[in-house]
């Protein structure tokens, strides 16, 4: 065994040291060989039971507690010269002294004087026949602790003199080193390195397997899967949402896997080429083509049954796998797998077509769901125009009510003032509790929910829509703009209404239709086929209703302006009962809708000069335009001015032009007093004829500029109201709670008898006395205010 650790370069040593001789030697050698003393001239490794070897410096290198054998080259060699070698020790540095200069030679002495005892001398000296070489083995101890090496001088003895002299430079050094051991035992190394090879595989088979698995794919087979597969997914899924870090910890750990095991082949075998042979051949068959055969077809179980184990180093490698992750999400972004966006994605669908399942109405959905983020609102909504709508002051009477459920919608925007003015949304389900005889205002109603309004821009995206009516906010929505045109401020300006039912027809690209549908589509405003199940409310409607409906405090006020305002309604010509019932007839109260398409629309005329009309008009809300006189002036009036009184009084005038004022704090009025003085009218040049005309023919025109309610009395409803008032005034039967009259029955004051069968313009009034508190009923159905009876003591007063 010594001899397999000798150093290669013995040979060539033992030629240098005989050819440096003359130049190595001493004068006191030199002296010496002449006398035949015996004189060392080098050494070299011989053997060693432990590995041992020579540096490419010439120092011999051997481990520690080890028997060495060296050979020592010289003249006249001995067994006694084994008495004349000796060991310094050098310390840890590997420098030394030299031996045979003249000028060292105290110096050498003094260093030569303390040997060590950490190598000592073991049996003879093996000499050669010509005494030029000697065979010493030596016994070389363990090193202090904590020391890796420690260098050793070879002393010789000169015989003349006596002193110690190192042996040359680097030729007489002796360096012990650290004993090296193995790492570990040698039947845990077996089992450690199979232990190895069989994570290399399951990195390298993971890392195939896993990494192959898409994200999307994982998430698809979660849904459509079967029930292992979607158990598989579900635990693999989570890890392989951080794609970076899982690749980063399992290529780290393949790569700490096969550098440990070629370090352990290494200890193992002793030979560097070796371990690199055994390591190959060990990691390509069972580190890389059998695990990755097997994982590229059960990629997904083997993961799975795996993850546990996969976590553990993700978490042991967390340090420097996870911020290198980081680096890669930041350059290289996030793994998202196989993506199609919107357009590859129905182009897909539109090429497979023949090849999948799909129906066409399934196609359109898909599609349409798809298309759903590229419309807007404006694209869908129905126009502002076509809405069905309802006014704030409007009264929920049985027509409005009627309106309502007739016109099928379950939410109704609510304006004020003008349609663009949404304040309120109503719905259907709100008039639940309202009876529509209670004549309750729609604002009482709406104010008690208060239902939010939602205001939507017009480019707001569909699928955002969506989301805001799936929160179950609202599910109709209000479209608006910001109008930056022209030159004054930007406002917000009302486009239309989309809701949640537009949204889903634009999803499945068709229309939805229901019983109380009156278009197929708000856009094109096509007509549905005509249902014959429509019902019809009218039937629950009484005849004697207005067809207008207006609130009891507008009625009430317009009852006691006509009552105390104009001379022909004042108490003396009308009682008030009989006026109110005048008002509360179905034809009294009109309205007039005002067309800004067409503002010169002849409905718009409330009258026309030189048409002959027959009726007194008191506008109750909106506005007109007046144009009178021979110069056609024109202004404006509002509510509560009054027109055509002389179209109900009875003397036959050719009625010109009037300029009355009626009443304080009002807009300027053309009436007409029935008194019997004479009244100058300014502004006209047409005089008073005596020629009786059945007819009024106005020389002004009025138009309205805005919506209209109107009180619109005629002639023949104001005789008979006069008629009944004189009927109600006159004495009765005290035996009878009513007074008929018929055609022969004469009336007081030559009034005029009242026919049995009215036009249809005429006022049917009853002529009995209605009780004390019908008055009051009927003026304050829901306000109670108090009831007002003048000239009958047996009403109770009262002031409005």
């Amino acid at each position: 065994m010594a001899t397999g650790w000798c150093g290669r370069k013995g040979s060539a040593l033992t030629l240098m040291v005989f050819l440096c001789t003359g130049v190595c030697t001493s004068p006191a050698e030199s002296g010496a060989g002449d006398a035949g003393e015996s004189r060392i001239l080098g050494m070299r490794l011989q053997s060693s039971d432990k590995p041992a070897t020579t540096a490419e410096d010439g120092v011999i290198q051997v481990t520690e507690e080890s028997s060495v054998s060296l050979r020592f080259y010289g003249l006249h060699l001995s067994n006694d010269t084994r008495a004349q070698i000796r060991f310094v020790d050098l310390g840890g540095d590997a420098g030394g002294g030299g031996g045979g200069g003249g000028g060292d030679e105290e110096k050498l002495n003094g260093t030569c004087a303390d040997f060590t005892k950490d190598i000592f001398v073991r049996g003879s000296m093996n000499v050669s026949k010509q005494g030029t070489s000697a065979v010493l083995r030596l016994k070389v101890k363990l090193l202090r602790k904590g020391e890796t090496h420690r260098d050793y001088g070879v002393c010789t003895r000169n015989e003349r003199d006596g002193k110690w002299y190192l042996l040359g430079e680097q030729d007489g050094m002796l360096r012990v080193v650290e004993e090296k051991k193995s790492l570990l035992p040698l039947w845990f190394q077996v089992i450690l390195i199979c232990g190895l090879l069989v994570l290399s595989g399951m990195f390298s088979g993971l890392n195939l397997g896993l990494m192959a698995l898409d994200p999307m794919e994982l998430r698809i087979v979660q849904s459509c899967g079967t029930d292992k597969e979607k158990k598989y997914a579900r635990k693999i899924e989570p890890i392989r949402r951080e794609g970076n870090y899982l690749l980063c910890s399992l290529l780290l750990g393949n790569v700490l896997v096969n550098t440990t095991l070629t370090i352990l082949l290494d200890d193992l075998i002793g030979s560097g080429v070796g371990a690199v042979v055994a390591s190959t051949i060990g990691i390509v068959i069972f580190g890389e083509i059998v695990p990755q055969a097997l994982c590229s077809r059960h990629g997904l179980a083997v993961g799975a049954n795996t993850i546990l184990l996969t976590k553990f180093f993700m978490l042991l490698t967390f340090p420097l796998s996870y911020p290198i992750s980081k680096l890669l999400d930041c350059v290289l972004g996030q793994e998202m797998g196989t993506v199609y966006n919107r357009e590859k994605l129905v182009e897909m669908l539109k090429v497979t077509e023949p090849y999948n399942d799909l129906v066409k109405e399934e196609l359109n959905m898909i599609q349409g769901a798809l298309e759903l983020r590229t419309k807007t609102v404006e694209d869908v909504m129905t126009p502002l125009n076509n809405c069905f709508m309802i006014h704030s002051d409007a009264v929920l009477d049985f027509n409005t009510m009627s309106e309502i459920m007739e016109s099928g919608y379950t939410r109704i925007p609510v304006f004020e003032d003008e349609r663009t003015n949404i304040v309120d949304i109503l719905f259907v389900k709100d008039l639940a509790f309202v009876d529509p005889d209670d004549c309750t205002t729609l604002k009482t109603i709406t104010k008690f929910y208060n239902h939010p309004v939602h205001f939507v821009f017009h480019d707001t995206k569909l699928d955002s829509m969506l989301e805001e009516f799936k929160k179950g906010k609202s599910h109709l929505a209000i479209v608006q703009k910001v109008n930056n045109e022209g030159e004054g401020d930007p406002f917000y300006e009302v486009l239309g209404l989309v809701t949640l039912e537009d949204v889903i027809e634009e999803i499945i690209k068709s229309e939805i239709l229901d019983e109380s549908d009156l278009y197929t589509d708000n856009r094109t405003r096509k007509k549905v086929a005509p249902n014959k199940n429509k019902r019809d409310f009218s039937a629950f409607k009484h005849e004697s209703e207005s067809k207008v409906k207006i609130s009891p405090q507008l009625l009430l006020a317009a009852h006691r302006f006509l009552a105390t305002e104009v001379n022909l309604f004042c108490q003396s010509q009308i009682s008030e009962k009989i006026l109110l019932r005048i008002l509360k007839h179905p034809d009294v109260i009109q309205e007039i809708k005002f067309n800004e398409n067409d503002k010169r629309s002849p409905q718009h005329y409330v009258y026309q000069r030189g048409k002959a009309v027959d009726y007194f008009v008191l506008i109750l809300q909106g506005r007109v335009e007046v144009e009178a006189g021979n110069e056609n002036m024109k202004f404006e009036t509002g509510p509560f001015s009054y027109y055509g009184v002389m179209a109900l009084s009875a003397p036959t005038l050719e009625f010109r032009s009037p300029s009355h004022l009626s009443g304080l704090n009002r807009s300027a009025s053309l009436n007409y007093t029935d008194r019997t003085e004479s009244q100058s009218i300014s502004g006209s040049n047409t005089q008073l004829n005596s020629a009786p005309s059945p007819q009024y023919i106005p020389d002004f025109n009025v138009r309205a500029l805005t919506d209209l309610q109107i009180v619109k009395i005629t002639r023949s409803q104001y005789q008979n109201g006069l008629m009944a008032s004189r009927l109600d005034s006159s004495p009765q039967s005290p035996d009878s709670g009513h007074t008929h009259v018929d055609q022969n029955t004469p009336v007081e004051n030559n009034a005029p008898v009242v026919p049995q069968s009215l036009s249809e313009n005429t006022l049917t009034l009853p002529l009995t006395d209605t009780p004390p508190d019908e008055h009051t009923s009927l003026l304050n159905e829901q306000n109670c205010l108090p009831a007002r009876q003048a000239g009958h003591s047996i009403h109770s007063d009262s002031s409005i």
